[in-house]
């Protein structure tokens, strides 16, 4: 096996995935971001009960009648030379009452150079990964509960090793019209390998997030609010870099408080205009921009924004999200109204 390959491919992964503490588990693409809407409000909104059809890989709750033949297809120009896309459609039956969502999600790794373990250079590989998810949610009688799950076949191949596994999500969503306000939770990546890439068994990223949103009244915004990573509180680590080391050569590090982590699991986001057919989108990911924040240095990380243009039965979008100085993502999206 190509050991250092492999080891700069795992840091990688760790390191750019915000959402699942680096380093514990496999198949991590599962928590990127899967469209330019959801990246513009800063990588984690579950909050959604409308036309995107995209949400409903992250929530499967938000699946709902106005998803109805509408197709989304997503593109992300990621870190380094790694691309990864998005696909959803779903569709309406049985007397117009049942929704049916199916999702794919991909990610391409790129071209490597192999080695061995003397240094000396062998032939070139590939990495990639996909999912294939198929979603359905029902209203809970009389009430403004909504609960739906996805299932998910995983497929992923890094060089001569390939694993296959399988996930479910689930997703309740609480829908108050009259205030259109959308309060949500969701466990997401419930699953297993079936097969490993050599003979140990690792576990899925997963995850638990929690998500508020709300349109103000006579106010053309929606603000939207996510914890993330809830079934681990402590996801803050001291950074090396902010040491401070006194006179006496003695090194202080880093504090990380309960405030700290508590802020580390927050994403905040707001749409302007957001039911009409031109909206802007501002967000803010309070764990990136203090993971990558770079001492005595302004590089704007956390911050994304993004657009989304109606024209009759296409809607366009674009986000862009900062990392930091060296480090940033472009998002594209077509969403298509097939009615």
């Amino acid at each position: 096996m190509h050991q250092r390959v492999f080891y700069v491919l795992a840091l990688f992964i760790s390191v750019t995935t915000l959402a699942q503490v680096g380093g514990r588990s496999t198949y991590q693409f599962l928590n990127l971001v899967n469209s330019p809407r959801q990246a513009a409000l800063g990588g984690k909104t579950v909050t959604n009960y409308d036309w995107d059809v995209t949400q409903a890989l992250f929530n499967p709750a938000s699946i709902n009648p106005a998803m109805d033949n509408q197709l989304s297809l997503n593109y992300t120009n990621y870190i380094g030379d790694v691309n990864y896309g998005t696909a959803a459609y779903a569709y309406m039956w049985d007397r117009r009452t049942q929704v049916l969502h199916a999702g794919v999600t991909y990610i391409n790794y790129g071209k490597f150079d192999g080695y061995d373990e003397f240094g000396n250079p062998t032939s070139s590989f590939t990495g990639g990964e996909v999912a294939v998810s198929f979603g359905h949610a029902r209203n809970i009688a009389f009430t403004n509960f909504h609960i739906g799950a996805n299932i998910k076949l995983i497929s992923s191949t890094l060089e001569q090793y390939s694993s296959f596994g399988g996930a479910i999500d689930i997703g309740v969503m609480y829908v108050y019209e009259d205030w259109d306000l959308h309060i949500t939770g969701v466990a997401r990546n419930i699953g297993t390998q079936f097969t490993p890439y050599d003979s140990v068994y690792e576990p899925l990223p997963f995850e638990l997030i929690f998500g508020i949103s709300q349109t103000l009244q006579n106010i053309p915004i929606r603000w939207h609010f996510t914890l993330d990573n809830m079934q681990r509180w402590n996801v803050a680590f001291s950074n090396p870099d902010r040491e401070i080391t006194d006179l006496e050569g003695n090194v202080q590090k880093e504090k990380i408080n309960f405030i700290d982590n508590a802020f580390r699991h927050m994403i905040l986001g707001i749409e302007l205009f957001p039911e009409s057919g031109f909206n802007i989108r501002l967000g803010y990911n309070l764990r990136r921009a203090e993971e990558l924040r770079i001492v005595d240095r302004r590089a704007f990380a956390g911050l994304s924004a993004g657009f989304s243009l109606r024209l009759n039965k296409l809607r366009l979008s674009y986000s862009y999200a900062k990392y930091s100085t060296a480090a940033s993502t472009s998002n594209f999206g077509l969403n298509i109204n097939l009615q």
